[in-house]
C-alpha cells in the first residue's frame, strides 16, 4: 500500500492505496465522488476528467499515486455546496448542453480547463478542436459548443471562474 495526501474540492485527503489504483477509482470508490465518470478505461472519451493542479487531466489513465502531493478538483468541487452553480455548469443547463448527462462533468471540466488556457472568447473552432478528446453519443455538439462559449463569457464575470 501507498500513503498518499492531496488536497480534493478544498479538503485535505489521506489514504492508503495499492499503487495500481486509478485515480478515478480513489475518487468514486474511495471518497464517493461518482461525479467523475467512466466510460471507456482507454483515455478516449473523457468522460472522467478531472483538473490536478489546475489542469485537465484524464483521470482514468493517472494513477492516485501521482496526486500525491497536488490539488485534484472534481465536478463536485466547481462550486460550493448550497451555492449558485459554477457559470459553466449554469450555461450548460441554459443552453441544453446535456443530454443523458454521461459526458457532462467531463465536458465541463475540460471547458473550465480550455477557458482558463485560451481566454473567455472562444469561437466555434476553437472549442470544437478542444474538444476533441471528450465524446458525446447523445448530442451533435452544437448545443454543447454553445454552452461552452456562453460559459466562458459568463466567467469572465464571475468570481467562481
Amino acid at each position: 500500500m501507498a500513503k498518499i495526501s492531496l488536497i480534493v474540492n478544498g479538503n485535505p485527503v489521506n489514504a492508503n492505496v495499492d499503487p495500481r489504483t486509478l485515480l478515478v477509482q480513489f475518487l468514486r470508490e474511495n471518497l464517493r465522488l461518482t461525479g467523475t465518470h467512466v466510460g471507456c478505461d482507454t483515455s478516449q472519451c473523457g468522460a472522467c476528467v478531472v483538473h490536478l493542479d489546475g489542469r485537465a487531466v484524464k483521470s482514468c489513465t493517472t494513477l492516485a499515486v501521482m496526486a500525491d502531493g497536488h490539488e485534484v478538483r472534481t465536478i463536485e468541487g466547481l462550486a460550493p455546496d448550497g451555492a449558485p452553480l459554477h457559470p459553466m455548469q449554469e450555461a450548460f443547463r441554459e443552453h441544453h448542453g446535456l443530454q443523458c448527462g454521461f459526458c457532462t462533468p467531463g465536458m465541463i471540466m475540460t471547458a473550465v480547463d480550455l477557458v482558463h488556457r485560451k481566454g473567455h472568447d472562444l469561437s466555434d473552432h476553437v472549442i470544437r478542436e478542444e474538444l476533441e478528446g471528450n465524446l458525446c453519443r447523445c448530442t451533435g455538439y452544437q448545443n454543447i459548443v454553445a454552452s461552452i462559449a456562453a460559459g466562458a463569457k459568463a466567467m469572465a464575470k464571475s468570481d467562481l471562474a
